[in-house]
């Protein structure tokens, strides 16, 4: 799958320089006014779908990544009881679900959701 972005290049490359070459050419003094919108257009054209080629290069190459989170404690850990702030009720840690880096569970009782903090034990 390494050789997509390197033909995608090379695709991209060929497209910018033809649409370099037909805005140059629209200059001509000799063309017609419709012949010099024609090659600005096809130019246009070019750079936009040289553009096209880029990103979706980009996008079919790219890979996805992968978070892995360790967690590394000292001594025993005990499981304490999570309880809903807002009603008191006692709530199952595997609904635990993890947002952008931060857990958060939602309350089967009451339907709040909050954030799972630690309190500290001092």
């Amino acid at each position: 799958m390494r050789i997509l972005p390197i033909l995608g290049g090379i695709a991209a490359t060929i497209l910018f320089f033809f649409a370099v070459i037909f805005a140059l050419a629209s200059s001509y003094v000799g063309l017609t006014a419709q012949a010099a919108q024609s090659r600005v257009l096809t130019s246009a054209i070019l750079f936009i779908v040289g553009l096209a080629v880029i990103v979706g290069v980009y996008y079919v190459s790219r890979k996805p990544k992968t978070v892995i989170q360790q967690l590394e404690i000292s001594g025993q850990m005990k499981a304490a009881q999570i309880k809903c702030p807002n009603c008191g009720g006692s709530i199952d840690a595997n609904q635990i679900k993890i947002v952008s880096g931060v857990p958060y569970i939602k309350c089967p009782y009451c339907g709040t959701t909050f954030e799972v903090t630690e309190e500290p034990k001092w």
